[in-house]
């Protein structure tokens, strides 16, 4: 394939962003990983770089948790790869297996050592304290060894925490609370909102703008004032584009721990528990709760005012208009349990393909 004209113009001596600050021993990855290496095994070894199974060279350590790549596994050139012990068998001869009931977790460790800087958006300035250019209130207040990027603009009354990086062109609005060690995102907006400690907002979210609340009568649609909050407790991550409403009375609250991909809008008075996990391009309509632990896959709804149990999990472009039960499992447009709405697209399936559904005690 040819290279786009641009290309040989360009500089290309070193294209990658993130360098690695360890070379560490396979001993040193055991310890960090808890993992269990063969009886007698050599762990001297320096692993040079992490990489996926099919990329890996005989410096490197990689791991395997889905089945779907045992044709990678077997033809990988790994020094060591993370393994569960069920599948240890097939690890090729020349690659040290290093047992571990969760591969992919421990992998993830090891990557956050070694790539500390990948964890969470960085000065894109390379900046240390208030660049210039930076418009900071009087009255705002900004404790110490924080990073704000050029461009940025504080209002009054606004409180960032010590050690928390600010991207550039952002704008925090009056009163704004952001905690400790927090990194907040190129572009960004935040009004209305108390941030908690060890949060990652991801370029262009926008938070704390005001909901969509109109009550239609004769002739217009009348604006209702939101006039509560957004609250982001402690070690929250919160996606690029992301939009999470304010509250119109009470208060829109995403859990501790809670984790939301890229363009997800969160409606006012929303209230998200602990641990979620929430996909891009989901949509949580107003007053709607989820418990803690729930998982919502890409592009699924909600409408306004349900309950969604602790636990539960939503499928991928599920349209969810009535209450779910904790621990529950349910997909499909209106939303149902998982396997009825499997069994209802089988049924349609056949039917599309001019077959007779087979009647109850017949087969088929």
């Amino acid at each position: 394939m040819r290279r786009p004209h641009f290309y040989g113009r360009l500089s290309m001596s070193d294209p990658v962003f993130f360098h690695s600050t360890l070379r560490p021993t396979l001993a040193e990855i055991v310890a960090w990983t808890g993992a269990t290496a063969p009886h007698g095994a050599d762990l001297s070894a320096i692993v040079e770089s992490l990489a996926p199974l099919e990329e890996a060279s005989r410096a490197s350590l990689s791991f395997f948790d889905n089945p779907k790549y045992f044709e990678d596994l077997s033809a990988t050139r790994a020094m060591a790869c993370f393994i569960a012990p069920r599948f240890a068998a097939r690890v090729p001869g020349s690659t040290l297996a290093l047992l571990t009931e969760q591969p992919a977790r421990d992998f993830a460790r090891v990557l956050a050592k070694l790539y500390p800087d990948a964890l969470r958006p960085g000065s894109l300035f390379g900046s240390n304290g208030v660049s210039p250019g930076v418009s900071v209130h009087p009255d705002a207040r900004i404790e110490d060894d924080v990073i704000v990027d050029p461009g940025t603009v504080i209002g009054p009354y606004a409180e960032i925490g010590a050690n928390s990086i600010v991207g550039p062109n952002v704008v925090i609005g009056p009163n704004v609370k952001i905690g400790r060690n927090c990194a907040i995102g190129a572009g960004v907006r935040i009004a209305n909102a108390l941030i908690g400690n060890r949060v990652i907002v991801h370029a262009g979210a926008a938070i704390g703008q005001d909901g969509f609340g109109f009550v239609s009568g004769e002739g217009n649609h009348l604006k209702v004032p939101q006039v509560g909050r957004v609250i982001l407790q402690d070690d929250v991550e919160i996606g690029a584009n992301t939009t999470i409403d304010r509250g119109a009375l009470h208060d829109t609250v995403i859990g501790e721990g809670t984790k939301i991909d890229n363009l997800v809008q969160i409606a006012q008075n929303v209230r998200i528990g602990r641990h979620c996990l929430i996909v891009a391009q989901a949509g949580i309509s107003g007053s709607t709760e989820l418990g803690d632990f729930v998982t919502v896959g890409a592009q699924a709804g909600f409408a306004a005012h349900l309950e969604i149990g602790a636990g539960a999990q939503i499928a991928a472009q599920a349209g969810v208009i009535a209450d779910v039960p904790g621990g529950m499992q349910v997909g499909g447009t209106p939303a149902r349990a998982v396997r009825a709405w499997l069994r209802g697209e089988a049924m349609l399936d056949k039917l599309a393909k001019g077959k007779k559904p087979a009647r109850k005690g017949e087969t088929r």
